[in-house]
């Protein structure tokens, strides 16, 4: 089910010339270790003035959004949530023209997926996507990530969570980094 939503999406985004990089549960099951999830998030290298192609892929692709107003709802949040009907997956695009999101779109390391090649995020970007949600099932899955990737880029994962910090000012995202970082055997901040 989720490889062919994947596949199928990742065609359609190429199609559109969209530069994307699936995030979240899914790029968990490639580096970090296996767990339940319900649903496919996909940053999308383009602003909110791309949301007509986005929703042109969705019809292709036979995606239905769950929002009566997609304009409003993406202006408000960034993110386009919509779902597989037959299978009830959930699919989330989530806008983001950033140099953050343009650097993992660059990094982005390519699986191929019933015969099409689909854009994961790397692990390093993967847990600064992951410390930025900071839900404790994030949590755990940088730890998870972390352990199955030693040769980390360490260095590139600190300066973005230190750009993140100086954007919000009331976030500490480089130290909840280190403090995940401190708990893991043969490691150190």
């Amino acid at each position: 089910m989720f490889k062919e939503i994947i596949a199928r999406t990742a065609l359609a985004l190429k199609n559109h010339e969209i530069p994307y990089v699936i995030i979240g549960g899914q790029a968990v099951l490639l580096h970090g270790e296996p767990r339940l999830t319900r649903d496919i998030d996909i940053s999308l290298g383009v602003d909110a003035g791309r949301l007509q192609v986005i929703l042109d892929i969705m019809l292709e692709t036979g995606l239905v959004s769950l929002t009566k107003d997609p304009q409003d709802f993406v202006n408000q949040t960034m993110v386009l949530p919509a779902i597989d009907e037959p299978t009830a997956i959930r699919v989330d695009f989530i806008f983001s023209n950033s140099l953050f999101e343009a650097g993992a779109i660059k990094r982005a390391r390519t699986k191929k997926i019933l015969g099409q090649d689909v854009s994961f995020a790397s692990p390093e970007d993967l847990i600064v996507h992951k410390v930025i949600a900071g839900r404790d099932v994030d949590l755990e899955d940088i730890r998870s990530v972390i352990l199955r990737n030693r040769g980390l880029d360490i260095g590139y994962i600190k300066k973005w969570l230190g750009e993140f910090d100086r954007s919000f000012e009331d976030k500490d995202f480089l130290k909840t980094f280190e403090t995940i970082l401190k708990k893991i055997p043969g490691l150190s901040p």
